[in-house]
């Protein structure tokens, strides 16, 4: 189960909470019954290493693939939607 962090908007309090994925927001403050908002938080995830990137996605011949001929990135480019 995830571990959600809230910050009650009455007392200031920050806390955690193991919640599960179809669980409903938390609405109140354990502590003062108070409204509390969801925040968001950095993540414990990092990809370290050559693994995926460099061995499932790269070119077959070891080189990178070829440039956008607009000389961009391919985000909302024409070419990228052939």
């Amino acid at each position: 189960m995830p571990v959600y962090e809230y910050q009650c908007n009455a007392c200031g309090d920050n806390f955690e909470m193991r919640r599960k994925f179809s669980d409903e927001p938390l609405k109140e403050c354990p502590k003062c019954g108070g409204e509390v908002t969801k925040l968001i938080s950095s993540t414990g995830f990092a990809l370290k290493g050559g693994g995926w990137n460099a061995e499932g996605y790269s070119n077959k011949k070891g080189g990178n693939a070829p440039a956008c001929p607009s000389g961009g990135g391919c985000a909302g480019c024409p070419s990228a939607a052939a």
